[in-house]
């Protein structure tokens, strides 16, 4: 079994877009003799040549359509976008976050929807092995009987004077019934369900690059998150203070009441902007729990305090055709036009007949041990065909149907294609750009705790009003917390571009497999993780 990789850049399909043109039968032909077989391939769909070229199987043969990617990245100028094309394995360990591998561990062994996905992969693999019996005699069964009979007087005495009128009969035999494979209907059902296969192993991959970078992101929200509720902390402390100093003003009676309910007002809104953000953190970590397969809970001691992750500054992205090979989303959606492709050859098999070679054998006695003599043995063997006449318009147009799904998939997989590059330039501009956003933000922060310094310390000297305090003080919340978003940002932007660009679905390969199977190799179903066991009362693995 093979399982296809691709070319950097795919070829045009190898048949006509347009649609497909039938030409109805104009006789019946008999027999199945080549010369017939030549003949009524004239008369189809598929000229004799084709179907020779087709390994003599109607219909056309698959080839991968083209699709549209750029030449290069839109930010391929910048000095941190390197062509090079690193491998995103393990793509998370830039991060050197413990927890986050931890995180990123436990997931990939215990997430329902991957399972999920494992589970209709070797549906998949089932229905392929079910189509590949039907090449080989659909109809092989063991029969057996024994009745007891009797017979009227009438039907027993006049016509029959030395029957019995009470009897017994004995019986087995073999039936078998074997639809000859002429036209590749049987055939093209097995292509398909391969590139079914296909696709659904790509689809296992996609929920698994999925899985990581969702991960990834909430693991970061949640990061994010506690730093943002850190600085909210510090300014309610910190306001605190501000509160204490005109409480003593008032009582020495320097300052008058509205002095401190505008300093308690100030402190009372920052603390109310706390419990919103612990709601955020609180949700992200209920995201991670059900990411990890395990019901909601506490993670607060398996996560511990960290700062949020540091990003690289530059990333290796290589060239926008790398997405042909890389994605499994873009794989997918071209192992899906295969699997269609095939069905329009098997809606084309059904304007020629259906030869069968049918066979019965048995034995038949009134008593059981005559069963195994001579005389019992009867049995018939021979050919016959079925021909589905004067139904072409509903074949043809079954053909129209097939073609226009394949057609259909193939305008999926080039917008796929699309798409992709869209997710990776969105990514990427992110992740530059957060960069520089935090680099300012970060020295505005700085320069605003420098002036509420100040300007406390002015207050306490009573050289400036409460006003200028408060409001400094507001500014200098908004401005942490916009750092905190904005660090976050340059992560999220580059697990944006890792996700966009099909990383991490390499994992599920054995210790020093390539990255991309080349052909003749196993199929990739042979190599998914086993599934861990599942709940009981449910399926196993």
């Amino acid at each position: 079994m093979v399982f296809p990789r691709h070319t950097a850049q795919f070829p045009k399909t190898c048949r006509p877009s347009g649609p497909i043109v039938v030409r109805p039968f104009t006789h019946l032909l008999a027999g199945v003799a080549p010369l017939a077989a030549v003949s009524l391939l004239a008369c189809g769909c598929t000229s004799v040549s084709e179907y020779i070229h087709n390994g003599f199987k109607v219909g056309p043969n698959y080839c991968p359509p083209s699709a549209a990617v750029a030449k290069d990245w839109i930010d391929a100028a910048d000095a941190r976008v390197r062509k090079q094309s690193d491998d995103l394995s393990r793509w998370w360990a830039v991060f050197n976050d413990p927890v986050l591998d931890s995180l990123i561990c436990d997931a990939y062994h215990q997430n329902l929807s991957l399972r999920a996905a494992g589970f209709r992969v070797l549906q998949a693999r089932a229905q392929m092995l079910i189509d590949v019996g039907n090449i080989f005699p659909q109809t092989q069964t063991m029969t057996g009987d024994y009745t007891r009979n009797v017979l009227s007087r009438e039907d027993a005495n006049p016509l029959a004077p030395g029957l019995k009128r009470w009897y017994s009969q004995f019986g087995y035999g073999f039936n078998l019934s074997w639809e000859l494979d002429f036209w590749g209907r049987f055939r093209r059902a097995v292509e398909g369900d391969q590139a079914s296969l296909d696709a659904s192993v790509e689809g296992y991959d996609d929920v698994l690059v999925t899985l990581l970078g969702d991960v990834a992101v909430n693991y970061t929200q949640y990061r994010t998150t506690a730093q943002r509720i850190k600085y909210a902390q510090e300014n309610v402390a910190l306001q605190r203070k501000t509160l204490e100093i005109a409480e003593g003003e008032l009582a020495a009676g320097v300052v008058g009441e509205v002095d401190v309910d505008q300093a308690r007002s100030t402190l009372e809104q920052t603390e109310a902007g706390i419990p919103e953000l612990q709601i955020a953190q609180r949700q992200y970590a209920n995201a991670l729990c059900t990411l990890l397969g395990i019901p909601p809970e506490d993670l607060e001691a398996r996560l511990g305090s960290r700062a949020i992750p540091t990003a690289p500054p530059e990333v290796a992205i290589g060239i926008p055709a790398d997405l042909l090979l890389r994605r499994p989303d873009i794989r997918q959606a071209e192992r899906q036009a295969a699997a269609q492709s095939a069905q329009i050859g098997i809606a084309q098999a059904e304007f020629y007949p259906h030869v069968s070679i049918d066979g019965t054998i048995g034995v038949s006695a009134q008593r059981f041990s005559d069963l195994f003599r001579e005389g019992a043995l009867a049995g018939n063997v021979g050919p016959t065909f079925t021909w589905n006449i004067l139904n072409y318009g509903r074949i043809r147009n079954n053909v129209r149907l097939q073609d226009g799904k394949f057609q259909e998939l193939v305008a999926t997989y080039q917008n796929t294609v699309l798409n992709a590059n869209q997710e990776v330039e969105n990514g990427l501009v992110q992740f530059l750009r957060a960069q520089q956003r935090a680099k300012f933000q970060a020295a505005s922060v700085a320069d605003a705790g420098k002036a509420v310094t100040i300007t406390v310390a002015q207050y306490a000297a009573g050289t400036t009003d409460l006003t200028r305090v408060t409001l400094l003080q507001q500014n200098l919340v908004t401005l942490e917390d916009t750092l905190a978003q904005a660090q976050g940002e340059i992560v999220l932007g580059l697990i944006q571009v890792y996700r966009a660009l099909g990383g991490g679905w390499q994992i599920r390969l054995p210790a020093g497999q390539p990255g991309v199977l080349p052909p003749g190799t196993p199929a990739a179903a042979e190599v998914l993780p086993t599934p861990a066991p599942a709940p009981a009362g449910g399926p196993k693995a």
